[in-house]
């Protein structure tokens, strides 16, 4: 798998050093919240075109915001490799998904835990990635949700049978236990946030997710 670490638990106030401890990783998870999408408020584009100055990564931008579309150019402009926005806070998600691919930005898509999966399904075809969110969109340090399971299961089932090429992601409560159970599902992408941030060994540790 590939492990996209999230250093929304990281410290801010040496961001540049927190970001090069994890230089093992070939993705890194930018979490993006508005304050009325989900509660919890974060940070802009400009920090993604800070941490573009010092980091060769791979930026995997997940917009949790309302009317994600109002901001895309921003986060593209900024150094954005995937731009993942949720399904909940548009009106027309293939219109989004377009855009984003015609700027030639991979487009993801995510859906909150309550949210059915097969809300996706006229989606599939031309989406680059999904995100499932395995805890409550908003805050770290969340227990994985058990029915996540049940949707990477669902993904990768539709994948295998219409030769769909989407990446399955999943965000909230990984360890090395629950990293293991989601990639028998089927799982590509595992976000990683405070599981990471709080070892003293952060790029083993990155390089036992990838390999569970």
């Amino acid at each position: 798998m590939i492990c996209s670490p999230s250093f929304l638990s990281s410290d801010f106030s040496k961001l540049k050093s927190e970001i090069l401890s994890i230089d093992s990783a070939k993705w890194l998870h930018f979490d993006v919240m508005d304050g009325k999408f989900v509660k919890n408020t974060t940070y802009s584009h400009e920090l993604v075109a800070e941490v573009k100055s010092y980091s060769k990564q791979f930026f995997d931008v997940h917009l949790m915001i309302e009317k994600p579309e109002e901001y895309l150019d921003d986060y593209i402009k900024a150094g954005s490799d995937l731009i993942t926005f949720h399904f909940e806070a548009v009106d027309d998600a293939k219109q989004v998904i377009d855009y984003i691919k015609n700027n030639n930005v991979l487009a993801g898509i995510s859906i909150k835990p309550d949210t059915h999966i097969d809300v996706l399904d006229n989606l599939l075809p031309y989406l680059d990635l999904v995100l499932i969110m395995s805890v409550e969109p908003g805050k770290g340090g969340q227990k994985f949700i058990p029915n996540s399971i049940d949707k990477i299961k669902y993904l990768n089932e539709k994948r295998n049978s219409f030769n769909y090429r989407y990446l399955i992601e999943v965000d909230g409560g990984i360890n090395l236990d629950t990293a293991k159970r989601v990639r028998e599902a089927g799982c590509d992408v595992i976000v990683v946030g405070s599981f990471i941030f709080n070892s003293n060994n952060r790029n083993d540790l990155i390089g036992e997710l990838e390999n569970v």
